[in-house]
């Protein structure tokens, strides 16, 4: 059975599907517009336990998933949302030992998912406030699993070139990653594979046209839409909001020379 203890994570959810996210800490109280909740009250309880406010008002208290936490975590930088990090991690053919080259780091989004399926990650990011929230970020949700071994940031420009190859991948949220092929053409190891993210279609023109330069093959542009559905009883229907535009992934390998 999983319990909570002293330092995890729990999500409230009440009974319009509001969630409220926070670190557990003995003697510490969850405020809202709707009563107190002593953290105390849900210190050794399993999760999926009902818990009452101090004014009645009723939760489901719950360990947060990777995708709830990314939503609700404190951001300095916007994040990459949960629908296009599922599919940066089969684009980079992500796995455990895989070696990762990051820049921009932002809020650490990209890098909780990376370390939790087991790759290393060298991040660059150009911020120190931002290299401070992501790694905040990071190691409150990983929590003992974090290693900083397998974490290691560095306040550099990227562009100016990167200096602890080889990689094994690259993922990049950067506003003009085609200034990168030329460093990834020798830190990226041959049959490596690089990601972009990026939120505009120029964006995409001028980095695929810096990678048809070479040296890299296979390259790909695609964009994720995530629509949900409405379901109660026999009304069913797309739901009238859905997640559109985000951003665009395009990735490649890089082949030999």
């Amino acid at each position: 059975m999983s319990t909570f203890g002293a330092g995890d994570e729990v999500m409230l959810v009440d009974r319009k599907n509001r969630r409220y996210l926070f670190t557990l800490v003995p003697g510490e109280e969850f405020h809202s517009h709707a009563g107190i909740v002593g953290h105390d009250l849900i210190i050794g309880r399993p999760e999926g336990s009902p818990v009452a406010s101090s004014r009645g008002a009723r939760y489901t208290a719950i360990k947060p998933t990777l995708s709830e936490f990314v939503l609700k975590m404190p951001r300095g930088a916007q994040v990459i949302y949960p629908k296009d990090l599922g599919p940066i991690l089969l684009l980079a053919d992500i796995a455990p030992g895989v070696r990762v080259f990051e820049s921009g780091i932002g809020s650490g989004a990209t890098s909780t998912t990376l370390l939790r399926v087991g790759a290393d990650i060298v991040g660059y990011e150009l911020r120190e406030d931002f290299a401070a929230r992501a790694e905040a970020n990071v190691r409150r949700f990983l929590g003992d699993a974090f290693d900083e071994d397998r974490y290691q940031l560095h306040i550099r420009d990227a562009y100016e070139g990167i200096d602890h190859g080889p990689f094994d991948r690259a993922i990049l949220d950067l506003p003009e990653p085609w200034r990168m092929t030329p460093h990834l053409a020798t830190a990226l190891r041959p049959g490596g594979i690089v990601v972009a993210y990026t939120p505009s279609m120029v964006q995409v023109q001028q980095f695929r046209a810096a990678l048809a330069e070479g040296p890299y093959a296979l390259a790909e542009t695609l964009e994720v839409l995530h629509r949900g559905w409405h379901v109660e009883g026999a009304a069913v229907r797309p739901d009238h909001r859905m997640v559109a535009h985000t951003g665009f992934l395009t990735h490649a390998r890089r082949i030999g020379a």
